[in-house]
């Protein structure tokens, strides 16, 4: 008998034992990889997680942690001497202690124990900076102002805080806020990896029952108020000079969350295949984490698990069967009812279809096939207003007679990296230009303008088919466009060197470079050729209308290049009557323009005269008086010093020389840009004369350099120029269509 009842009991253990495996098992799969293998995961009752680590090949740069072995417990120390209290790789925070700033004073009111140091840089590496969410600078006393000042980025970061009481009574009592009765908070930016404490007063008039004041950079929700902390030094000695400061860290040597997985020579700091990553907001550079459905650490291999969500229902409702899925989890309603089970949603499903919800299905129906219907009608109309546009670009095509390049919708996208914001080089009124790469590498800039209407689609593509003869090397070049879309876009070369504007007066990497009389000669004399052949050497004449120094060019080696021609102004629908009252821009508007709202040739020789004075005189057209700091007129300003004679003031400095011939140019120079601004039109010259003039000074002033100069060929080169007064009626100038290359001068290139 006593052998069967062995057997039982066997059997019963046996039992027992298997109904415990799953448990075992599932607690197993809970335990989450905290560390690399072979590597310690605690410094007495700290946990060290990855990336963090104690020993080398055990943490990622930055990370070291020392396990101080010889107190009791061990304590881990960052840096030299700071203690922490605990890691969180969820919200990617660490916990130390921080000291405690602070000044005593005796009954005498003489300082006599004072002790303010700043918090050590907390890593050189820039790992961790302070948690501008979780930490406030605590100033505590009653006749107390301290100041924190710190290292913000590559800047510096200053601020303070004061706190007063004239009795412990009058504080805000034990548990109150920190409101400037007893203690002070004040926010912190983010970004600082650097502070230190100063105090601002030299005395304290409440010494008698506050002798101390504490300041320090501490755990917000940790510090709650007590009258205690005011009386003798007890704050200080009851928290032993140390208060906790959250941290933030993250991986920074990488930059952001995208850079890390287009880097190929990194190492990606999110090892588990359930793991994403975040762009940090304190800071550059960005933190991993577990996918929704999963916990753990994500930055070890295989360190995110699946979360049990049916284990958890406080956390994951379900009124319903629960049910574990990889990731997620599902919550099935009970048989007979249907609905939301994680909502609380399961409701009975009736026995019979309901009348009414026969009648509101029949409805819904019929909305939707009468929808369908409609959508089929506007698909197909769509779809021969295509076909038909289609035709018409063929047509297009074949009288451009292979002067221009004939792009496809895919070819812009794939230059463009599908309109990539990194690639656009400039932002106008009417449409944004994108830096482009096509298959064979040639770079090209990409004018994509906004909406316009079926008139102005033929009026445009007619204007295309003129400027597809345009060929002047100071011209930007029309290299082709791509009439697939319903705002055309044009595509021409790519001028590397910024605009005249940029290198006068801008953002130009050679902004602060001398810029001699030849150069700046020389940019005159290929912009004035370049308006000279739009306005005569082509079959029609082609009037600019914005001519300014933002709209020239300037290649590599600083030869001009003229945009914005052509078709300059692709009007917007809404916009349409204002672009027709209002063209040019302010300080280079022609006045006879304005009153007769008709432009001409000689328009764009006034707008050139403001160019010619930005060239000698290195100000804006609209400059601000480096006195009065007064706008002023740049045209009028000039003109003015020139009836005066004293236009030798507003040259340019690095031009003005002591050798007369090189100011009897600049003189020249001034007289025919004053020419170039008279106010009647018919008195200006045409840009042929310009160019020709500008010309002649420029041999002249080349020849500067040779001693041999025959006086009859100086004065032949010199003599005034009588310009003939030349009527000019109004040709053709496409100002209904889009700013070719308009480059706002301050958006970056």
């Amino acid at each position: 008998m006593a052998p069967m009842r062995r057997l039982q009991c066997f059997l019963f253990l046996t039992l027992t034992l298997i109904s415990l495996l799953p448990a075992a098992a599932l607690a197993a799969s809970t335990t989450f990889n905290m560390s690399l293998p072979g590597c310690p995961n605690k410094c007495g009752n700290i946990t060290i997680p990855y990336p963090f680590g104690t020993r080398p090949g055990c943490y990622r740069p930055g990370f070291d942690i020392t396990c101080n072995e010889s107190t009791t417990p061990a304590k881990a120390i960052m840096g030299t001497n700071i203690e922490v209290l605990d890691f969180n790789i969820t919200s990617a925070e660490i916990r130390v202690l921080n000291f405690i700033g602070y000044v005593c004073y005796n009954q005498n009111s003489q300082q006599n124990d004072t002790w303010s140091t700043p918090f050590s840089n907390i890593g050189e590496t820039k790992t961790y900076l302070f948690s501008h969410r979780r930490n406030k600078f605590t100033v505590i006393g009653c006749y107390s102002l301290a100041y924190i000042n710190g290292a913000q980025g590559n800047g510096s970061y200053s601020s303070g805080c004061a706190s007063f009481c004239q009795s412990l009574n009058s504080t805000t009592g034990n548990g109150g806020s920190c409101n400037g009765l007893g203690c002070c908070q004040t926010a912190i930016p983010a970004g600082l990896s650097y502070y230190e404490v100063s105090w601002g007063f030299n005395g304290n008039q409440a010494w008698s029952f506050n002798p101390c004041s504490y300041a320090a950079l501490m755990q917000e929700d940790w510090y709650n108020f007590t009258v205690d902390d005011l009386v003798g030094n007890g704050f200080y000695e009851r928290n032993q000079n140390n208060v906790p400061i959250v941290l933030d860290w993250a991986i920074r040597e990488n930059g952001t969350c995208l850079a890390s997985h287009v880097e190929s020579s990194a190492s990606p700091a999110c090892q588990s295949i359930h793991s994403g990553c975040d762009n940090t907001t304190n800071g550059d550079g960005y933190i991993c984490k577990c996918l929704q459905g999963y916990e753990g650490n994500p930055y070890v291999p295989n360190g995110c698990t699946d979360i049990n969500e049916c284990n958890i229902p406080n956390q994951y409702p379900c009124t319903g069967t629960c049910v574990n899925i990889e990731g997620n989890y599902e919550c099935l309603c009970p048989k007979g009812t249907r609905g939301d089970g994680k909502a609380g949603n399961c409701t009975k499903i009736p026995e019979n279809f309901p009348y009414p919800a026969k009648v509101a299905i029949g409805c819904i129906l019929g909305v939707a096939v009468l929808v369908g219907i409609c959508f089929l009608a506007i698909w197909h109309k769509q779809r021969r207003r295509y076909i038909k546009e289609k035709d018409e670009y063929k047509k297009y095509y074949e009288m451009m007679d292979n002067h221009l390049r004939v792009f496809g919708t895919k070819q812009i996208e794939i230059a463009t990296n599908n309109f990539d914001e990194n690639h656009i080089i400039g932002v106008g009124g009417h449409g944004k230009v994108y830096k482009g790469l096509l298959e064979n590498n040639m770079a090209v800039a990409i004018k994509k303008s906004k909406e316009i209407d079926e008139v102005q689609r033929g009026e445009f593509v007619n204007e295309i088919i003129l400027l597809s003869h345009i060929n002047h090397k100071n011209i930007v070049r029309l290299i082709g466009c791509c009439l697939e879309v319903q705002i055309p876009m044009l595509v021409y070369e790519y001028v590397p060197n910024g605009t005249l504007f940029d290198l006068l007066h801008g953002k130009s990497k050679n902004r602060n470079r001398p810029i001699s009389l030849g150069t700046r000669l020389r940019i005159a004399v290929e912009s004035a050729e370049a308006l000279d052949y739009l306005h005569s050497s082509i079959t029609h004449s082609i009037l600019h209308g914005d001519v300014k120094s933002a709209n020239i060019l300037l290649d590599d080696e600083y030869h001009a290049k003229v945009s914005d021609f052509g078709a300059s102004n692709l009007l917007p629908v809404d916009d349409a009557q204002i672009v027709e009252l209002v063209q040019g821009t302010r300080g280079y508007l022609d006045p006879e323009c304005l009153c007769t709202q008709i432009i001409t040739k000689k328009s764009d020789v006034y707008s050139f005269g403001v160019v010619i004075l930005e060239l000698i005189t290195r100000k804006k057209a609209i400059y601000a008086d480096n006195e009065t700091g007064e706008k002023k007129h740049l045209a009028s300003c000039f003109i003015s010093r020139l009836s005066k004679n004293k236009i030798h003031d507003m040259w340019d400095v690095e031009i003005v020389t002591n050798d007369e011939k090189v100011n009897l140019v600049l003189q020249e120079i001034s007289e025919l840009a004053v020419q170039c601004l008279s106010v009647r039109g018919d008195d200006r010259p045409t840009m042929k004369q310009v160019a020709e003039e500008l010309q002649k000074l420029l041999r002249f002033h080349t020849s500067l350099s040779s001693w041999q100069i025959d006086p009859e060929e100086t004065d032949s080169l010199l003599s005034e120029t009588k310009f003939d007064s030349v009527s000019d009626t109004p040709a053709f100038h496409s100002t209904n269509y889009m700013k070719v290359l308009e480059i706002d001068t301050e958006a970056p290139r």
